[in-house]
């Protein structure tokens, strides 16, 4: 059965998701505090976790930055709940490692959507894939999702490998945020937020161009973005 961990102080939200999430016949684990969810954590590692922003002493961007941190949770899907709704707090959350975001109050339907799309990527993985990419200098790893830039390696969370293998595997081609919403996303057409792609590409870019003066990823204004050969 597939395990979701939600984690939020305020315990009415907390109660009504894991009462949405029972009803979707998934097993629940609730937890008010990082703290307690870290306890959940280190033995029982979930298929999501729902993760509130703002929370007493550890909050969720903290909490997020510590879990990616960590080789055991780079790849676990992480949706983040936030009460703010303005671009650069929802852009902070991202970059802290989130691969998605509902914001307070939201409807229940989108948020069944959204944990939908996020265990489905996770369910059907890469296991299709390839397991190097290469494309000019850039090595991508689909076991360890590291991207490897000659001697260097550089560990990527799941979002932003799939992210990156798409580029890759599709060169050349200017491709827009609406387009990799739904391609490496998976949301239905006219749905998501593209700063949702604004903010992963940014944090690619500052992985893979660390310390070199090439661009991997150019963006083509008016369009979106592109890997060239």
């Amino acid at each position: 059965m597939t395990h979701i961990l939600a984690v939020d102080d305020d315990n009415e939200v907390l109660e009504t998701v894991g009462r949405v999430l029972r009803h979707e016949n998934y097993e629940v684990s609730l937890a008010s505090s990082a703290a307690k969810a870290m306890t959940i954590l280190e033995t029982n590692v979930p298929d999501l976790m729902i993760l509130d922003v703002i929370m007493p002493e550890v909050d969720g961007i903290m909490f997020c930055h510590q879990l990616r941190r960590d080789p055991r949770f780079i790849a676990l899907p992480i949706l983040f709940l936030t009460a703010k709704g303005g671009t650069e707090d929802i852009v902070s959350g991202l970059d802290a490692g989130a691969d998605d975001y509902v914001v307070k109050p939201f409807e229940l339907a989108e948020l069944r959507a959204r944990i939908a799309a996020l265990l489905r990527r996770g369910a059907r993985g890469d296991r299709s894939a390839d397991s190097i990419l290469q494309l000019n200098d850039l090595r991508l790893d689909a076991d360890t999702y590291q991207v490897m830039i000659e001697d260097s390696s550089t560990q990527l969370t799941s979002t932003e490998y799939r992210l990156l293998r798409y580029l890759m595997e599709h060169p050349n081609q200017a491709l827009s945020p609406s387009h990799l919403l739904q391609a490496v996303w998976e949301y239905p057409p006219n749905t998501g937020d593209p700063d949702l792609v604004r903010a992963h590409v940014r944090n690619l870019r500052a992985k893979i161009e660390k310390g070199t003066r090439r661009k991997y990823i150019r963006t083509i204004h008016g369009v979106g973005y592109m890997i060239s050969t």
